[in-house]
């Protein structure tokens, strides 16, 4: 007996059910955000969020799970006993000891000051360290904080490898597992080892490309890689003061600012327009200009660009100051230190680079541009908690500012 047609028209649908419902079932998991915020904060202060990692619980993390290689490129290392840097150093060497490739990439310069824990590594069969001279092949110093584990993930952001760093300065940083940004830093990493060890500024060109999709916690967001100095990148695109400037210059409603610290004159006394121009364009067209800085802009020679940037209404700035320790006074620390921008809740720059000249065209800095409110929106979180903190106070165009005491030293 032969079925009616409205249940033969039945039968391809149901076989077609069937046979969706188990990969529906057995569907993965997301997993990890691509981008996930890790910060740093100063110990008897407010300012941590509990809804933001750790950088001292993320680093040993990342390291353990490495096996194959780790590539770190920092500006110093710095480390005390029982601090929070010490287990990330031990992770250091017992990735070496199971056999992970580990290279460190640290700054010339500051190696005489800070010599102990980069011996100590390279001391360690597995562990090679370089020192690149960057003042001698790119005219600046290895600013850039990055490292990269198995060439699948990385981190970069305001941390410095210094013990100080993960206890006594509110830092911000970023874990990242989108591969096209992995291998921008990785390629960044290759051209830094090379140049260490004799090498040329390079000829070619390493394509990257972007914006490139991405998760965060909250939403979908589309990065691009934003790096410097110019001349001395893999792909000469990826160049960030253009990108800075670009993303001020679209701004409508706001502009947010963190750093360490803002010069418009470099340090030679030439002048740096780029990015006060468009500071001064935006407040113009009559978006609201926020730039939070630390109290380090006291010194003379910066403390009056930033009372004359002031000025203008529609442009707040305001300086940070941290309460020294109960434990007593601890050189070049007690300090805001983060370095990002947030663009109308929308748009956002997160990397190493204070706000001079030099970072952008002699020094190594890295960064990285997200397009997305999901992630914007926590930048503006963490901006405002601590614009709004009695830690904050707006500069005074009239007054005559000291400078804070960072070193200790008469």
């Amino acid at each position: 007996m032969s079925l009616p047609r409205s249940r033969l028209l039945l039968v391809p649908l149901l076989l077609s059910l069937a046979c969706a419902a188990p990969a529906t079932a057995v569907r993965a998991p997301a997993g990890p955000p691509d981008l996930e915020l890790v910060e740093s904060s100063p110990v008897e202060t407010p300012l941590d969020h509990a809804d933001i990692p750790d950088a001292h619980a993320v680093w040993p993390e990342m390291v353990n799970g490495a096996t194959k290689t780790v590539d770190v490129a920092q500006f110093y290392v710095s480390n005390a006993p029982g601090s929070r840097l010490e287990p990330v150093i031990q992770a250091l060497e017992a990735a070496a000891e199971r056999g992970v490739k580990v290279r460190v990439l640290a700054e010339e310069k500051f190696y005489t000051q800070y010599p102990e824990t980069l011996e100590r590594l390279a001391k360690r069969p597995g562990i090679e360290v370089r020192r690149l001279d960057a003042t001698k092949s790119m005219g600046g110093v290895l600013h850039a904080k990055y490292f990269v584990v198995d060439g699948r993930e990385a981190y970069l952001g305001s941390q410095n490898f210094d013990w100080r760093s993960l206890e006594h300065i509110q830092e911000l940083g970023l874990r990242i597992r989108v591969p096209e940004v992995v291998r921008s830093l990785v390629d960044v990493f290759e051209l830094d080892w090379g140049l260490a060890a004799g090498g040329t500024a390079p000829t070619g060109v390493t394509r990257v490309g972007g914006p490139f999709p991405a998760r965060v916690e909250g939403g979908a967001v589309r990065v691009t890689p934003a790096h410097s100095p110019q001349g001395y990148l893999p792909d000469p695109e990826t160049w960030d003061l253009p990108k800075l400037v670009a993303l001020i210059d679209g701004a409508k409603r706001s502009v947010r600012v963190q750093l360490l610290t803002y010069r418009a004159k470099g340090r030679d006394g030439s002048t740096f327009p780029e990015l006060e121009e468009a500071l001064k364009r935006a407040v113009a067209r009559g978006v609201k200009v926020e730039l939070l800085l630390a109290d380090w802009g006291k010194r003379k020679g910066t403390i009056e660009g930033l009372q004359a940037l002031h000025a203008p209404p529609g442009l707040v700035v305001k300086m940070v100051t941290i309460p020294p320790w109960s434990g007593g006074f601890i050189p070049f620390a007690r300090v805001v230190y983060a370095k990002y921008m947030v663009v109308d809740g929308e748009r956002a720059w997160l990397g190493t680079s204070n706000w001079e000249r030099d970072y952008f065209t002699k020094s190594r800095n890295v960064g990285l541009i997200v397009e997305g409110g999901a992630f914007a929106n926590q930048l503006e979180r963490f901006f405002t908690g601590t614009w709004s903190s009695p830690y904050a106070a707006e500069v005074d165009p009239k007054a005559t500012y000291t400078a804070p005491d960072i070193s200790g030293t008469p």
